[in-house]
């Protein structure tokens, strides 16, 4: 058995990784709108917090009412409970990562959780 997956995934609108990769700590997604898209419904998490990485482009994040001005380099967390919706610049694709995983879960991190 391996301890390891290994998986090369195609430029799709959004590529969830939970079910290609086997994950039982969290839910990866690839996700790609065309400029002047948005993902069609906004939506909050029971347990979930998310963690976004824009890769590439510009577009923003509505969040609890409020813009969030989004580009390639930025990083985002929101909490479970907040409402959400994402949106690419009207000139602009925008491609990120969404990480979910369960709010206050984390219990030791990098070195803490290391074996040596």
């Amino acid at each position: 058995m391996n301890n390891f997956k290994k998986v090369s995934v195609a430029e799709e609108a959004r590529t969830e990784l939970h079910d290609v990769l086997a994950l039982t700590g969290a839910e990866i997604s690839i996700n790609q709108l065309p400029a002047g898209a948005s993902v069609p419904f906004v939506h909050s998490h029971k347990q979930n917090e998310e963690i976004y990485a824009i890769l590439e482009g510009a577009g923003k994040a509505v969040i609890d009412g409020e813009n969030v001005d989004l580009k390639a380099g930025d990083w985002l967390r929101i909490a479970p409970s907040a409402k959400r919706q994402f949106f690419a610049a009207e000139n602009s694709a925008i491609k990120y990562i969404c990480i979910q995983v369960k709010a206050n879960s984390l219990e030791g991190y990098t070195m803490t959780d290391a074996v040596v």
